[in-house]
């Protein structure tokens, strides 16, 4: 029995090890967002005070997780993932874990808070990563409405230039389906202004948030200049995203073309989303019924 526990103590060891130099050679975050993430962190949280994160579709909790570094350098938290396949897969990635939780829990903006605080997130938690691929707009709205994260990292549908706004409706039966998903950065950016958030960066589809009465000397961006600095700017970014060809257009079309061109391109999905334009009240495509 001692030499079966001191086999298990050892894979064990080797397991974690294993993790934390695959995460010093490339890390786990599809771009560099774990990077960006830990210097945001240093300077929204200098003394360490929030070191829990909130993962919503963590996925398998390890490829392409922007919270998995900050659990292994001992952060808690909790990592949320609807689909019980990647649910079981993320457990066994935090199952060693001390202080981080894995829920099979497909995350609405109805029960979201309420998940929160079934997991004792404090108000003020350190890290939000939001990424469903479906109606995140209304889930991260839920968030900030009751809980106040130091650093959000939220994907956003990169293929909808500012000031267009978009969002996809809440709809319980939601399914992904080719480019309809998400929300716009100028709708993250109506948002933030709301909540009284800043946009700090866009890393290619992830957008960085911060409560304004944390950011000191840190700059604030405006939606234009994060897309261009972060996505449409990018050399590479026709590479890294080759499926987005069919939505190259929106580049080099007025707002009210590329309002127009997306109102057609989801004609299928009519009802089930808003469009329009930052600056403009009311929707100039197809609305929420």
């Amino acid at each position: 029995m001692v030499k079966r526990a001191q086999r298990y103590l050892n894979r064990l060891g080797l397991h974690i090890e294993r993790a934390r130099q695959r995460f010093r050679r490339s890390g786990f975050s599809n771009f560099d967002e774990e990077r960006m993430l830990a210097g945001y962190v240093a300077r929204l949280d200098p003394a360490g005070e929030a070191q829990v994160a909130v993962d919503v579709g963590a996925g398998d909790g390890i490829r392409g997780s922007n919270t998995y570094a900050l659990f292994l350098r001992g952060w808690r938290g909790v990592g949320f993932e609807g689909d019980e396949r990647r649910a079981r897969r993320l457990a066994r990635a935090y199952r060693n874990l001390e202080g981080v939780e894995a829920r099979q829990a497909l995350v609405t903006p109805e029960n979201v808070v309420g998940l929160l605080g079934e997991h004792s997130v404090p108000k003020d938690f350190g890290v939000l990563s939001l990424d469903i691929d479906s109606y995140d707009y209304w889930v991260l709205d839920a968030v900030l409405g009751s809980y106040r994260p130091r650093v959000v990292v939220t994907e956003i549908n990169e293929k909808v230039p500012p000031p267009v706004r978009f969002r996809v409706a809440y709809d319980p039966d939601f399914s992904l389906q080719h480019h309809f998903f998400g929300y716009s950065i100028a709708s993250l950016e109506e948002l933030c202004a709301r909540h009284s958030y800043a946009l700090l960066a866009l890393e290619y589809n992830n957008a960085f948030i911060a409560p304004r009465e944390l950011l000191g000397d840190l700059p604030a961006l405006d939606a234009e200049t994060a897309y261009r600095r972060g996505y449409s700017g990018r050399p590479d970014r026709r590479k890294r995203f080759p499926r987005n060809h069919d939505m190259e257009a929106l580049h080099s079309m007025t707002p009210g073309e590329s309002a127009a061109f997306l109102e057609q391109f989801f004609a299928r999905h009519e009802g089930k989303y808003e469009l329009g334009l930052a600056g403009t009240p009311e929707p100039v495509g197809a609305a929420v019924e």
